[in-house]
């Protein structure tokens, strides 16, 4: 009787744990996001624009759902743990031989490996579509089935092993590893306005040709320019700059980049 008290004692514990383990890591990781925000920096800053996301609450709403879906779905996988440390538990209070048990249902433990490995690399993928911002609900992507078909559908809803997609015939439910090679249609470019203090003689194409030169140097490594460089000056006497690049430039890699081509184009003209 003793034996089944204490093990009833390990189950409850196992289930108080994985409900405070949820409470935990939800706050953790909302802690960490928004820090990484304040930063600007980390997997939850904002990767890219979303076509006809114009409020910053819409954006933060965004955000929320990402880290809610990845603190989900760490908690499902430390609950998957502590059952698993509970259930030998159980097995070693109440005397029974856990490898024998598992060897009499070797068959069952076969088909329950060989079925996990994918759905671990669904669980893995669909973890990492939360970190990197891949696509999220709401979005427009597009796929590649495993029959050359592509097939186009608005995001639903993204689950620890598949994601549920809706077209035009309803509602389709794909393995988050299926997803791996996506197009978001939702996405869009950054656009960001620079302002330079030059001279008058630097013109428009000796300043596009700087700031081409100084993406990728130190300091601006993820600084990529998708499109031409157009630039004006208005009657404030600074050059206004456009640039499209993948994601937003955070504030520093904006002065980094103002700063170093202002001090090389001032350069350049002294030589001159």
């Amino acid at each position: 009787m003793e034996q089944w008290l204490i093990a009833a004692v390990v189950v409850v514990s196992a289930w108080l744990l994985t409900r405070l383990s949820g409470v935990m890591l939800r706050r953790i990781v909302r802690h960490l996001a928004d820090r990484a925000v304040r930063r600007e920096s980390g997997p939850w800053r904002v990767r890219s624009g979303r076509t006809g996301e114009d409020s910053s609450a819409l954006r933060e709403q965004r955000r929320r759902q990402r880290v809610d879906a990845a603190s989900r779905m760490l908690n499902h996988l430390v609950s998957v743990l502590v059952w698993i440390v509970a259930l030998i538990v159980v097995f070693h209070v109440l005397n029974v031989d856990a490898a024998f048990f598992l060897s009499s249902a070797g068959f069952l433990g076969a088909a329950v490996a060989i079925g996990g490995q994918h759905k671990v690399n669904d669980y893995l993928t669909g973890l990492l579509v939360h970190f990197e911002d891949r696509y999220g609900v709401a979005d427009r992507v597009e796929w590649e089935t495993p029959v050359g078909t592509t097939m186009n559908g608005v995001v639903e809803h993204v689950g620890l092993f598949t994601t549920r997609m809706r077209d035009d015939n309803g509602s389709v439910h794909v393995p988050n590893t299926a997803l791996n090679l996506v197009r978001n249609l939702s996405q869009e470019a950054a656009a960001t306005t620079l302002r330079l203090r030059v001279n008058e003689r630097v013109d428009s194409d000796e300043v596009s040709s700087t700031l081409r030169d100084l993406a990728g140097t130190s300091g601006l490594t993820e600084v990529i320019f998708l499109s031409d460089i157009e630039s004006h000056q208005p009657e404030t006497g600074e050059i206004e700059i456009e640039v499209t690049t993948p994601r937003p430039l955070d504030p520093r890699e904006r002065a980094r980049l103002v700063r170093r081509a202002e001090e090389a184009l001032m350069r350049d003209d002294r030589d001159d």
